[in-house]
């Protein structure tokens, strides 16, 4: 493994750029067992005094169950010569294949969670809140145009409790 712990301090970065084009993986889980799923929508800042990363997940993916009964989850950025292998991780499912084999991702077990060792920065995280998302709450309804077909999301703060980059 060729990560090292930085601090969140020395971090610099677009979150629209990082979060929302080049993507992440969300997972949970540990050597008993984990899932990963490819995301676009999430969100760093300061909350409660803490440093965080929020997620949402929505109940029908695999890698829903894992967060719910695990108490840390990970972030995962990766360089763009990855794309293919994170486009295959958001339209496969881990109930029918094992992402990790599929795509020679190489998990990377850390901190009591899971992560990849081809990942160029990751953010190890542990919930600190979750909240099911409602459809009252949704002040923009062009908004409910996501969840024509799939139930709400449920958000996740995570606080970031390592951070590593190669």
């Amino acid at each position: 493994m060729n990560l090292k712990e930085i601090s969140l301090s020395d971090l610099s970065l677009n979150p629209f750029d990082k979060i929302g084009s080049k993507w992440f993986l969300i997972s949970s889980g540990d050597q008993n067992g984990y899932n990963t799923m490819t995301a676009s929508w999430g969100f760093m800042g300061v909350m409660w005094g803490k440093n965080t990363f929020n997620c949402v997940v929505r109940p029908s993916r695999h890698t829903f169950d894992f967060i719910e009964k695990n108490s840390l989850f990970t972030i995962s950025f990766f360089e763009e010569k990855y794309r293919n292998m994170l486009n295959y991780c958001g339209s496969h499912s881990g109930r029918d294949v094992d992402k990790a084999k599929e795509t020679g991702l190489t998990p990377l077990y850390i901190e009591n969670t899971v992560a990849f060792e081809q990942a160029s920065e990751i953010y190890v995280c542990k919930k600190i809140y979750s909240q099911n998302m409602s459809e009252e709450c949704i002040i923009d309804k062009s908004c409910l145009a996501f969840y024509e077909t799939d139930k709400m999301h449920k958000l996740y703060i995570g606080e970031i409790i390592k951070a590593y980059s190669k």
